[in-house]
């Protein structure tokens, strides 16, 4: 499932994403959402967030809403 809209990702969530280096292995990583950071409601390739770790990705699945 790719979760591309904006408005559905907040911070708190639990999610997967997939770093820029793992693009073309899919390697999804999970985490924690700090900060969404695309500024357009909707991105084809998935919302871009930081998480608590300080690592950056695209969601591509909500885990749980925190």
């Amino acid at each position: 499932m790719r979760d591309a809209e904006r408005s559905r990702i907040r911070p708190g969530m639990e999610v997967h994403v997939v770093q820029k280096q793992h693009q073309r292995s899919g390697q999804l990583t999970r985490g924690v959402v700090e900060a969404v950071l695309t500024k357009s409601r909707t991105h084809r390739h998935g919302i871009k967030v930081r998480l608590e770790t300080g690592e950056v990705g695209r969601v591509k699945e909500i885990v749980s809403d925190g």
